[in-house]
């Protein structure tokens, strides 16, 4: 049985990263789906000094433990990853062991700009570095204009999107 987790950069109830995570999942098919809650507190030494490391960013550390593979999808905000996403992160490095050490990763995007959310891409990787994480390199999916590439039932459109999300997919179960 495989477990995949899902982490949309993008806390938009409508997010099309959300949407891309999804459509990522369905091509994966694995035995069990789950997506993470990154709407976190924000990091702050203090706090976890006085009250320890919330549940809510233990819960994400364990799920992401438990997980077979992990796939992130990443909107671009002025360049780079989104602050929730940024905020998932650092917060994660803070539990116990690095529940990212050699764990088969998808990085993917969709962003309104025409690049698709390609500096968002680089960023976050550069943001898993210290983590070690098993990234798959390639095919990149960045999904441009992406507010007009799902349909109204937030299906993924058009065959070159699929076609590369198919082959990342099929990459990520290969680490497994």
């Amino acid at each position: 049985m495989t477990t995949l987790l899902g982490i949309s950069g993008s806390l938009r109830r409508a997010s099309t990263n959300t949407k891309l995570i999804r459509a990522a999942a369905g091509i994966f098919a694995a035995d069990t789906f789950v997506e993470a809650d990154i709407n976190l507190p924000l990091y702050n030494g203090d706090l976890e000094e006085a009250d320890g490391i919330p549940a809510v960013v233990q819960k994400l550390s364990d799920q992401i433990a438990a997980a077979d593979a992990v796939i992130i999808a990443t909107p671009e905000y002025n360049k780079a990853i989104s602050g929730a996403l940024k905020n998932a992160l650092d917060w994660v490095s803070r539990t116990k062991g690095n529940p990212w050490a050699g764990k088969p990763l998808a990085i993917m995007s969709a962003a309104a700009g025409r690049a698709g959310g390609e500096r968002a891409q680089f960023s976050l990787r550069l943001a898993m570095m210290a983590f070690r994480p098993d990234i798959v390199q390639g095919p990149e999916v960045l999904v441009a204009n992406s507010g007009q590439e799902f349909d109204e039932d937030d299906r993924l459109k058009g065959e070159k999107y699929n076609k590369q999300l198919g082959e990342l997919m099929d990459a990520l179960k290969a680490r497994i």
